[in-house]
Protein backbone atom coordinates (compact mmCIF):
# COMPACT_ATOMS: atom_id res chain seq x y z
CA UNK A 1 0.00 0.00 0.00
CA UNK A 2 1.16 3.37 -0.91
CA UNK A 3 2.34 5.65 1.99
CA UNK A 4 -0.25 8.84 1.97
CA UNK A 5 1.34 11.88 0.97
CA UNK A 6 1.57 13.60 4.05
CA UNK A 7 3.97 10.80 5.44
CA UNK A 8 5.92 11.42 2.05
CA UNK A 9 6.05 14.62 2.40
CA UNK A 10 7.06 14.89 5.67
CA UNK A 11 10.15 12.52 5.65
CA UNK A 12 11.00 14.66 2.51
CA UNK A 13 11.28 18.05 4.25
CA UNK A 14 12.88 16.49 6.95
CA UNK A 15 15.76 14.72 4.40
CA UNK A 16 15.84 17.86 1.92
CA UNK A 17 14.89 20.54 3.75
CA UNK A 18 11.19 22.40 3.23
CA UNK A 19 11.43 24.22 0.24
CA UNK A 20 9.21 23.55 -3.02
CA UNK A 21 10.83 24.94 -6.49
CA UNK A 22 7.95 26.41 -9.24
CA UNK A 23 8.38 25.06 -12.72
CA UNK A 24 6.99 28.23 -14.51
CA UNK A 25 7.65 28.17 -18.01
CA UNK A 26 6.38 31.69 -19.07
CA UNK A 27 7.38 33.55 -22.16
CA UNK A 28 9.77 36.32 -20.50
CA UNK A 29 11.41 33.42 -18.57
CA UNK A 30 12.53 31.38 -21.59
CA UNK A 31 13.10 34.54 -23.56
CA UNK A 32 15.91 35.22 -20.57
CA UNK A 33 17.49 31.83 -21.09
CA UNK A 34 18.13 32.70 -24.40
CA UNK A 35 14.98 29.80 -25.62
CA UNK A 36 12.57 30.22 -28.56
CA UNK A 37 9.02 30.23 -26.79
CA UNK A 38 8.01 27.13 -28.44
CA UNK A 39 7.48 23.57 -27.26
CA UNK A 40 11.30 22.66 -27.85
CA UNK A 41 12.29 25.24 -25.55
CA UNK A 42 9.54 24.28 -23.02
CA UNK A 43 11.06 21.15 -23.28
CA UNK A 44 14.78 22.70 -23.00
CA UNK A 45 13.56 24.66 -19.63
CA UNK A 46 11.66 21.47 -17.95
CA UNK A 47 14.39 19.24 -18.56
CA UNK A 48 17.03 21.73 -17.02
CA UNK A 49 15.23 22.33 -14.23
CA UNK A 50 14.39 18.87 -13.04
CA UNK A 51 17.91 17.65 -13.94
CA UNK A 52 19.00 20.43 -11.73
CA UNK A 53 17.12 20.10 -8.55
CA UNK A 54 14.96 17.74 -8.57
CA UNK A 55 17.04 14.92 -7.20
CA UNK A 56 17.47 17.17 -4.12
CA UNK A 57 14.62 19.23 -3.12
CA UNK A 58 11.74 18.03 -1.63
CA UNK A 59 8.71 19.61 -4.48
CA UNK A 60 8.73 20.67 -7.78
CA UNK A 61 5.75 22.64 -8.91
CA UNK A 62 4.86 22.77 -12.28
CA UNK A 63 2.18 24.86 -13.68
CA UNK A 64 0.04 23.28 -16.05
CA UNK A 65 -1.16 26.54 -17.69
CA UNK A 66 2.51 27.01 -18.68
CA UNK A 67 2.58 23.62 -20.55
CA UNK A 68 -1.45 23.52 -21.46
CA UNK A 69 -0.85 26.71 -23.59
CA UNK A 70 1.23 24.44 -26.20
CA UNK A 71 -1.95 22.12 -26.18
CA UNK A 72 -1.27 18.28 -26.91
CA UNK A 73 2.92 18.52 -27.06
CA UNK A 74 2.96 20.63 -24.33
CA UNK A 75 1.34 18.15 -22.27
CA UNK A 76 3.85 15.65 -23.16
CA UNK A 77 6.69 17.63 -21.85
CA UNK A 78 4.80 18.18 -18.67
CA UNK A 79 3.98 14.36 -18.59
CA UNK A 80 7.68 13.41 -18.95
CA UNK A 81 8.53 15.89 -16.64
CA UNK A 82 6.48 14.97 -13.92
CA UNK A 83 7.66 11.66 -14.25
CA UNK A 84 11.31 12.59 -13.97
CA UNK A 85 11.06 14.65 -11.29
CA UNK A 86 9.36 11.62 -9.09
CA UNK A 87 11.71 9.41 -10.72
CA UNK A 88 14.52 11.44 -8.94
CA UNK A 89 12.95 11.61 -5.83
CA UNK A 90 11.10 15.03 -5.84
CA UNK A 91 7.46 15.15 -4.70
CA UNK A 92 5.47 16.48 -7.66
CA UNK A 93 2.72 19.31 -6.47
CA UNK A 94 0.81 19.86 -9.98
CA UNK A 95 -0.61 23.66 -9.75
CA UNK A 96 -3.56 23.56 -11.82
CA UNK A 97 -6.06 24.93 -9.33
CA UNK A 98 -9.04 22.96 -10.49
CA UNK A 99 -12.62 23.06 -9.23
CA UNK A 100 -16.07 21.63 -10.15
CA UNK A 101 -18.48 19.86 -9.08
CA UNK A 102 -19.45 16.19 -9.53
CA UNK A 103 -18.50 14.36 -11.97
CA UNK A 104 -16.17 17.19 -13.87
CA UNK A 105 -14.48 17.27 -10.42
CA UNK A 106 -14.33 13.39 -10.21
CA UNK A 107 -13.15 13.95 -13.81
CA UNK A 108 -10.13 16.19 -12.98
CA UNK A 109 -9.42 14.39 -9.49
CA UNK A 110 -8.86 11.34 -11.86
CA UNK A 111 -6.53 12.98 -14.40
CA UNK A 112 -4.14 14.01 -11.78
CA UNK A 113 -4.56 11.83 -8.78
CA UNK A 114 -5.37 8.40 -10.08
CA UNK A 115 -2.00 6.42 -9.60
CA UNK A 116 -2.74 5.19 -13.73
CA UNK A 117 -3.11 8.32 -14.74
CA UNK A 118 -0.29 10.09 -17.40
CA UNK A 119 -0.24 12.84 -14.96
CA UNK A 120 -0.40 11.43 -11.61
CA UNK A 121 1.25 13.59 -9.01
CA UNK A 122 1.68 13.47 -5.05
CA UNK A 123 -0.48 16.49 -5.24
CA UNK A 124 -2.85 18.81 -6.75
CA UNK A 125 -4.05 22.14 -5.87
CA UNK A 126 -7.78 22.53 -5.85
CA UNK A 127 -9.85 25.62 -5.57
CA UNK A 128 -13.02 25.06 -3.16
CA UNK A 129 -14.92 28.39 -3.79
CA UNK A 130 -18.00 26.22 -5.25
CA UNK A 131 -18.37 24.82 -1.75
CA UNK A 132 -15.98 23.15 0.18
CA UNK A 133 -17.77 19.97 -0.20
CA UNK A 134 -17.49 20.25 -4.29
CA UNK A 135 -13.98 19.01 -3.63
CA UNK A 136 -15.05 15.36 -2.01
CA UNK A 137 -14.09 13.59 -5.67
CA UNK A 138 -10.44 14.83 -5.31
CA UNK A 139 -10.16 14.00 -1.34
CA UNK A 140 -11.72 10.42 -1.64
CA UNK A 141 -9.24 9.64 -4.68
CA UNK A 142 -6.52 11.57 -2.85
CA UNK A 143 -6.85 9.31 -0.33
CA UNK A 144 -7.27 6.16 -2.19
CA UNK A 145 -4.02 6.45 -4.08
CA UNK A 146 -1.91 8.31 -1.35
CA UNK A 147 -1.82 11.78 -2.63
CA UNK A 148 -2.37 15.06 -1.72
CA UNK A 149 -4.26 18.33 -2.28
CA UNK A 150 -3.62 22.11 -1.27
CA UNK A 151 -6.45 23.83 -1.26
CA UNK A 152 -6.82 27.47 -1.93
CA UNK A 153 -7.19 29.14 1.75
CA UNK A 154 -5.55 32.54 2.13
CA UNK A 155 -3.69 33.58 -1.22
CA UNK A 156 -1.45 35.96 -1.56
CA UNK A 157 -2.97 38.63 -4.27
CA UNK A 158 -4.94 41.16 -3.47
CA UNK A 159 -8.09 39.96 -5.14
CA UNK A 160 -8.60 36.93 -3.27
CA UNK A 161 -9.44 38.96 -0.58
CA UNK A 162 -12.72 39.71 -1.41
CA UNK A 163 -13.99 36.11 -1.57
CA UNK A 164 -11.27 34.81 0.84
CA UNK A 165 -11.66 37.19 3.78
CA UNK A 166 -15.17 37.36 3.63
CA UNK A 167 -17.20 37.07 6.59
CA UNK A 168 -20.68 34.10 6.86
CA UNK A 169 -23.30 34.01 8.53
CA UNK A 170 -22.07 32.63 11.84
CA UNK A 171 -18.93 35.02 11.98
CA UNK A 172 -16.65 32.82 10.72
CA UNK A 173 -14.59 34.10 7.52
CA UNK A 174 -14.28 31.99 4.35
CA UNK A 175 -10.56 31.54 4.42
CA UNK A 176 -10.74 29.87 8.28
CA UNK A 177 -13.35 27.76 7.33
CA UNK A 178 -11.51 26.17 4.66
CA UNK A 179 -8.69 25.85 7.01
CA UNK A 180 -11.39 24.27 9.75
CA UNK A 181 -12.39 21.81 6.86
CA UNK A 182 -8.91 20.87 6.54
CA UNK A 183 -7.94 20.62 10.04
CA UNK A 184 -11.05 17.77 10.05
CA UNK A 185 -9.85 16.29 7.16
CA UNK A 186 -6.04 15.65 8.73
CA UNK A 187 -7.69 14.67 12.29
CA UNK A 188 -5.73 11.70 13.36
CA UNK A 189 -2.97 11.27 10.79
CA UNK A 190 0.78 11.38 11.68
CA UNK A 191 3.06 12.91 11.35
CA UNK A 192 1.63 14.89 9.34
CA UNK A 193 -1.84 14.78 7.04
CA UNK A 194 -2.24 14.92 3.70
CA UNK A 195 -4.68 17.92 2.96
CA UNK A 196 -3.15 21.44 3.14
CA UNK A 197 -3.38 24.77 2.44
CA UNK A 198 -2.33 27.45 -0.19
CA UNK A 199 -1.50 29.94 2.03
CA UNK A 200 0.78 33.46 0.86
CA UNK A 201 3.79 33.79 2.65
CA UNK A 202 3.56 37.58 2.23
CA UNK A 203 0.35 38.03 4.05
CA UNK A 204 2.10 39.56 7.06
CA UNK A 205 1.13 38.20 10.83
CA UNK A 206 -1.51 35.72 10.41
CA UNK A 207 -1.91 34.75 14.23
CA UNK A 208 -6.03 35.59 13.73
CA UNK A 209 -5.80 32.44 11.89
CA UNK A 210 -5.75 28.99 13.51
CA UNK A 211 -3.25 27.38 10.82
CA UNK A 212 -2.07 24.38 12.82
CA UNK A 213 -4.24 22.13 10.13
CA UNK A 214 -2.29 18.69 10.82
CA UNK A 215 -1.80 19.47 7.12
CA UNK A 216 1.13 21.25 5.11
CA UNK A 217 0.79 24.81 4.40
CA UNK A 218 2.09 25.77 0.78
CA UNK A 219 3.40 29.27 0.99
CA UNK A 220 4.31 30.89 -2.18
CA UNK A 221 5.64 34.33 -2.50
CA UNK A 222 8.87 33.66 -1.46
CA UNK A 223 11.42 35.83 -3.68
CA UNK A 224 10.49 37.17 -6.50
CA UNK A 225 7.12 38.14 -4.75
CA UNK A 226 8.96 39.75 -2.06
CA UNK A 227 9.12 37.48 1.47
CA UNK A 228 11.93 36.23 2.51
CA UNK A 229 12.97 33.09 4.53
CA UNK A 230 13.19 34.79 7.33
CA UNK A 231 9.51 36.12 7.65
CA UNK A 232 8.07 32.73 7.51
CA UNK A 233 7.88 32.66 11.77
CA UNK A 234 6.55 35.98 12.35
CA UNK A 235 3.93 35.12 9.31
CA UNK A 236 3.19 31.04 10.25
CA UNK A 237 3.96 31.09 13.55
CA UNK A 238 4.14 27.73 15.54
CA UNK A 239 3.02 26.09 12.27
CA UNK A 240 6.31 27.14 10.60
CA UNK A 241 7.58 23.82 10.90
CA UNK A 242 4.80 22.30 8.39
CA UNK A 243 5.27 25.15 5.90
CA UNK A 244 6.61 24.56 2.36
CA UNK A 245 7.65 27.66 0.46
CA UNK A 246 7.85 27.96 -3.02
CA UNK A 247 9.96 29.90 -5.19
CA UNK A 248 9.70 29.85 -8.26
CA UNK A 249 11.73 33.17 -9.75
CA UNK A 250 13.77 33.30 -7.27
CA UNK A 251 15.53 30.36 -8.28
CA UNK A 252 14.23 30.13 -12.22
CA UNK A 253 16.06 33.13 -12.42
CA UNK A 254 19.37 31.74 -12.52
CA UNK A 255 19.35 29.51 -15.62
CA UNK A 256 19.87 27.78 -17.60
CA UNK A 257 23.04 27.07 -16.23
CA UNK A 258 22.33 23.38 -13.99
CA UNK A 259 24.78 24.97 -11.39
CA UNK A 260 23.37 27.91 -10.88
CA UNK A 261 19.89 26.94 -10.41
CA UNK A 262 21.02 24.02 -8.20
CA UNK A 263 23.40 26.44 -6.03
CA UNK A 264 20.41 28.56 -5.53
CA UNK A 265 17.85 26.09 -4.71
CA UNK A 266 20.39 24.91 -2.29
CA UNK A 267 20.38 28.20 -0.64
CA UNK A 268 17.31 28.66 -0.29
CA UNK A 269 16.37 25.17 0.93
CA UNK A 270 19.05 26.05 3.75
CA UNK A 271 17.63 29.66 4.73
CA UNK A 272 14.75 27.80 5.15
CA UNK A 273 15.78 25.31 7.38
CA UNK A 274 17.26 27.69 9.55
CA UNK A 275 14.51 30.02 9.81
CA UNK A 276 12.25 27.46 10.91
CA UNK A 277 15.00 25.84 13.24
CA UNK A 278 14.86 29.77 15.24
CA UNK A 279 11.32 28.93 16.16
Amino acid sequence: MTEPFGTRLRRAMDERGPLCVGVDPHASLLAEWGLDDDVAGLERFSRTVVEAVADRVAVLKPQSAFFERFGSRGVAVLEKSVAEARAAGALVVMDAKRGDIGSTMAAYAESFLHRDAPLFSDALTVSPYLGYGSLKPAVDMAREHGAGLFVLALTSNPEGAEVQHAVRGDGRGVGATMLAHLAAENAGEEPLGSFGAVVGATLGDLSSYDLEIGGPLLAPGIGAQGATPADLPGVFGRAVRNVVPNVSRGVLRHGPDAGALRASAERFAEEIRAAVAAV
